[in-house]
C-alpha cells in the first residue's frame, strides 16, 4: 500500500473525485430517471421526490450514527466499507419490483452513501492545506459536472434502450472498479488517530454540537440543501410535463449544463481561495435566485431549455464550492470525520425535508402537468436569500478563530505572526 508521501496531492484529489463521481451519480441519476421507473412501477410522478427523500433521510440517520465512531478508524478503510455497501445497494435498486422494494434499496444506499460523502471530503480536508483547499474541493466537486455531462445522459440513454434497471447495474459495476482503485492507491489517512487521544475523547458529540461555529455551519448546511432539493428531484418531470421537453432530448440539458458547471467549478475554486467564501457564495446565490425565477416562474418561450438549465447549474456550482470550502475550515482535524458525518446527517435530513416538502407542494393535474411549481420555486428562493448572511457570519467567526490560533503559535518576542501550515492567507 502506498504511504501518504508516495501519493501526490493531485492524485489524492483525482481518486476522491472518482469516488465522489460514483456516489453522486448513484444519487442524481435517480431523479432524471424518475418518470421512467414511475411508469414501469406504477408510481405517481408527484411522488418521485419521495424516492429521493428516502435516500437522504437514511443518509441523515447514518451520518448521525457515524458521528459517534468514524473518527476511530483509518479514513481510507472506512471509505472502502461505505462505498462497497453503496455498490451493493445500487445493484439492488435495479432489482426492485415495486415502490416498497425500490424505497428499501434507496434507504440502504443512503445508509452507506451518506458516510461515504463525509469521509471523502474529510480525506481532502485532512490532506490538502487550507490555502489550496478551495481549488481542491472545486476539483472534487467537478465530479458533479462529470456526472451531469457523461453520467446522467448515459443513464438516460441506457434506460431508453435497455430499460430503467440497466443504469443501476451499470453504476454498481463502475462503482466496484472505482472502489478497488481507491483501496489500492489512496494513502492511509490516520493523522487524526495519531493526534492527542485525550483531546479526542474530551470532544464528545454533545460538546461538538454546543459550539457556536458548528451550530451556524449546520444551519447554513440545512438552508443550502433545502433550497436546492425543493426543486432538483422534480427537474426531469417539470421539463417533460410542464415545458413539453421531449424525452429523447432530455440528456441534452444535463450535458450542456454539466459542461458549463465544469468550467465554472474550475474557476470558482481559485476564486474562493482569492476572494473568500462570502464573496463567491453571495454571487452564486444571486445567480441562483435569477435562474430559479426565470426557469420556474417566468420561462420565456424563446429561451432554449439547455441555456437556463446551464445557468441554474453554474449558479449552484459557485454557491456550493464556497459553502463546502468554508465548512471545511470549521472543525479541528481530530474531530473532522465526526463533524463531517454530523454535517452529512444535517445535509441529508434537510435534503429529505426539501424533497418531501416538494411532494406536498406539487400535484399531478388532470392535464398531465405538475401543479405547484411556482410555489415550490418561491420557497426555494426565500431560503436562498438567507444564505449570504450566514456565509458572512460563519466566515467571520472562522477567521477570528484562525487568527487566535496563529497568535497562540507566534513567538512570545513579538514581531510578525507566522501562518501555521495550511493556514488561510486571508485570515
Amino acid at each position: 500500500m502506498p504511504t501518504q508521501r508516495q501519493v501526490s496531492e493531485r492524485a489524492v484529489v483525482a481518486l476522491i473525485g472518482a469516488v465522489q463521481f460514483v456516489n453522486i451519480l448513484d444519487f442524481v441519476m435517480v431523479m432524471p430517471l424518475g418518470p421512467d421507473f414511475a411508469k414501469g412501477l406504477g408510481i405517481a410522478s408527484s411522488h418521485i421526490g419521495t424516492i429521493g427523500g428516502a435516500y437522504t433521510a437514511a443518509a441523515s440517520v447514518a451520518g448521525l450514527v457515524g458521528g459517534y465512531f468514524l473518527d476511530r478508524f483509518d479514513r481510507r478503510q472506512a471509505l472502502a466499507v461505505a462505498m462497497l455497501g453503496l455498490v451493493v445497494a445500487t445493484a439492488a435498486g435495479g432489482l426492485a419490483t415495486g415502490l416498497p422494494t425500490l424505497l428499501l434499496a434507496r434507504v440502504v444506499a443512503g445508509i452507506f452513501g451518506g458516510p461515504a460523502t463525509s469521509l471523502a471530503l474529510s480525506i481532502v480536508a485532512e490532506l490538502v492545506p487550507v490555502a489550496r483547499r478551495g481549488r481542491a474541493l472545486g476539483t472534487v466537486m467537478i465530479a458533479f459536472s462529470v456526472a451531469s455531462v457523461a453520467g446522467v445522459p448515459m443513464a438516460l440513454k441506457l434506460a431508453e434502450f435497455g430499460g430503467w434497471r440497466v443504469p443501476f447495474f451499470a453504476v454498481a459495476a463502475l462503482g466496484l472498479v472505482v472502489v478497488l482503485g481507491a483501496i489500492f492507491y489512496l494513502p492511509p489517512v490516520r493523522g487524526h488517530l495519531e493526534a492527542d487521544a485525550g483531546t479526542r475523547r474530551q470532544v464528545g458529540m454533545l460538546e461538538l454540537l454546543s459550539q457556536r461555529d458548528i451550530q451556524w455551519s449546520y444551519l447554513m448546511t440545512a438552508v443550502v440543501m433545502m433550497a436546492g432539493f425543493i426543486l432538483i428531484p422534480n427537474l426531469s418531470a417539470y421539463l417533460q410535463q410542464n415545458v413539453g421537453y421531449p424525452r429523447d432530448l432530455l440528456w441534452l440539458p444535463y450535458f450542456v449544463g454539466g459542461i458549463a458547471s465544469f468550467v465554472t467549478l474550475r474557476v470558482a475554486g481559485p476564486m474562493v481561495d482569492r476572494f473568500g467564501p462570502f464573496v463567491v457564495g453571495t454571487v452564486g446565490s444571486v445567480l441562483v435566485l435569477l435562474s430559479t425565477y426565470v426557469g420556474f416562474m417566468a420561462l420565456p418561450a424563446w429561451m432554449p431549455v439547455p441555456v437556463i438549465f446551464s445557468a441554474f447549474m453554474v449558479a449552484m456550482g459557485m454557491r456550493n464550492v464556497a459553502y463546502h470550502t468554508l465548512t471545511s475550515r470549521v472543525p479541528d482535524n481530530a474531530v473532522r470525520a465526526r463533524f463531517m458525518s454530523l454535517q452529512s446527517a444535517v445535509q441529508h435530513l434537510a435534503t429529505a425535508l426539501g424533497a418531501f416538502l416538494s411532494a406536498r407542494l406539487l400535484t399531478d393535474l388532470p392535464d398531465g402537468t405538475l401543479g405547484g411549481i411556482a410555489e415550490a420555486a418561491g420557497v426555494s428562493m426565500a431560503l436562498t436569500l438567507l444564505l449570504p448572511a450566514m456565509l458572512w457570519v460563519v466566515e467571520r467567526r472562522v477567521r477570528r478563530r484562525e487568527q487566535a490560533q496563529a497568535l497562540a503559535l507566534a513567538p512570545s518576542e513579538g514581531g510578525a505572526v507566522p501562518l501555521s501550515p495550511g493556514a488561510d492567507p486571508h485570515a
